[in-house]
């Protein structure tokens, strides 16, 4: 995977994820095999995202390196790999445990997240996440900040779980 860095967490739409990935300069992008102006536009495959208004379909590309023929999904920071809920989501809830916020504020806040959702990011965030941002001192005010420090850290998005290959690529111009 590469992850593409955006400044907008909250707009999950298919015209601006097709934005952010136009503008993304391919032959500038490193694959996991370290060469570099080798991937190519492979296919899309489909996902969904929990929204306000329920679930969206967002059609995420692939692109192909030609050097190794590994393929790899291009996601937005907005986006957690492997999961429906979106990193700001996960970082508003996980944020909320910390400081003992009431769940059910959470799921009437109208950001269509129920409470199986929530109690799931809950158990995930301590199973794997907790002690792992308190080992670098990394705190869940910012979603930015708290996505680049994991990326350093860990070369991981906050609450990914799964071991798959990921990496920050730089911001497009």
């Amino acid at each position: 995977m590469l992850t593409v860095p955006v400044q907008d967490f909250n707009t999950f739409t298919q015209e601006f994820y097709n934005s952010v990935i136009s503008s993304l300069q391919l032959h500038t992008l490193k694959c996991s095999c370290g060469h570099s102006g080798c991937l190519i536009c492979h296919a899309y495959y489909s996902r969904r995202v929990i929204t306000p208004t329920g679930k969206k379909p967002l059609n995420i590309l692939r692109v192909k390196c030609s050097e190794c023929a590994r393929t790899h999904a291009l996601l937005l920071s907005s986006m957690v790999p492997y999961s429906q809920i979106s990193a700001e989501d996960q970082r508003m809830i996980t944020d909320a445990y910390e400081n003992g916020s009431d769940r059910n504020e959470l799921c009437s806040s109208g950001n269509g997240i129920d409470e199986n959702n929530i109690k799931a990011v809950i158990r995930r965030y301590l199973r794997y996440w907790r002690e792992r941002l308190r080992a670098w001192s990394i705190y869940l005010d910012s979603l930015p900040a708290l996505s680049e420090d994991c990326f350093s850290h860990y070369s991981k998005q906050f609450m990914q779980i799964r071991g798959t290959f990921n990496a920050l690529v730089p911001s497009p111009t």
